[in-house]
This record gives C-alpha cells, structure tokens and sequence, in this order.
C-alpha cells in the first residue's frame, strides 16, 4: 500500500495548497462574489416594497414568528442592538411594525407586524425565489440540491473545530 500517495489525494481532497492558491479561484472569494449579488439583485427586487436588505429580513423573521423582540431579532441577524433599534425605528415609521408592550412583563415590548407589515411580508417570498432562480439559471435540481449540501456541509465544519 502507498500511504505517501493516499496522504497526498488526502490533503488534495481537504483544498488548496499556498502554491496552487489563486484568489479569484478561491472559495472564500468566490463565495462572497455570489453573496454580493444576491444582496444587490435582492435589494433592487424589494425597492418594489420599500424595503432595504437590513428590513426585509426582519420583517420575515416576524412574520414567521422566530422573534417577538428586538434583542431576538439582534441575535437572529447577528447585529448589534443599536442597529436594530434604528432598523426598527425605521419599519415603524413606515407603518409595518408596532412595538406592543407584553401584558405578562411590561418592562418587555414586543413587535408586531401591522396590516400593511403582513402583506409587505407575503411578497418578500416571491421576490427571493425571482432571484434565486435567476442566480441558479441553468442548474438542475439535482445540482440545487447537491450545492445545498455542500453548503450546509461547509456551515457544520466551520462550526465545529477540526
């Protein structure tokens, strides 16, 4: 048995090594070559709702009853406190979200989609499945498929150490 050339194909299999490595070929930038577009087509699909990237997130994540406050939300987009306050602030100027007081706790205020909130929600769907689909032109399910995998393979090893 060769065990030089199976430790070869190995490190081969696990990525790049620093002689082969080419930025505008790596991973990394390519990956956030594709999150870039998705958040500029994304962004000019919700103009239509008046809607930036740092709203419509939020306003689904209500909508899907994943958060009720603000500190959840904050948590959720990974953002700081002080930016989603201002983001709220924002939605609620616009009419798409109230802040409630909570009947169990009143030092807790609690977020609510309004009318017009709850239908602005209901097109945000639309417009990301437009968008994906456009990104993903020509690829087969298979392929959507197996990308996800990959992907939820790559989100699972950058979460535990290796």
């Amino acid at each position: 048995m060769d065990y030089a050339n199976q430790a070869d194909q190995a490190s081969a299999a696990r990525g790049v090594s620093l002689k082969d490595y080419d930025l505008d070929e790596s991973l990394g930038f390519l990956l956030k070559q594709v999150n870039h577009s998705l958040q500029r087509t994304v962004d000019a699909e919700m103009t239509v709702l008046d809607l930036t990237a740092m709203q419509w997130g939020p306003l689904m994540q209500l909508a899907l009853g994943r958060c009720e406050t603000a500190a959840e939300l904050a948590r959720c987009a990974c953002s700081d406190t002080g930016a989603t306050t201002r983001m709220l602030d924002r939605l609620e100027s616009k009419g798409l979200i109230r802040r409630v007081r909570s009947a169990q706790d009143r030092r807790v205020i609690k977020l609510e989609l309004t009318e017009e909130g709850t239908r602005a929600s209901e097109q945000v769907p639309e417009r990301l499945i437009h968008v994906m689909n456009q990104h993903t032109r020509g690829f087969t399910a298979e392929e959507i498929e197996q990308l996800k995998s990959l992907l939820r393979r790559m989100i699972a090893n950058g979460a535990s150490p290796a």
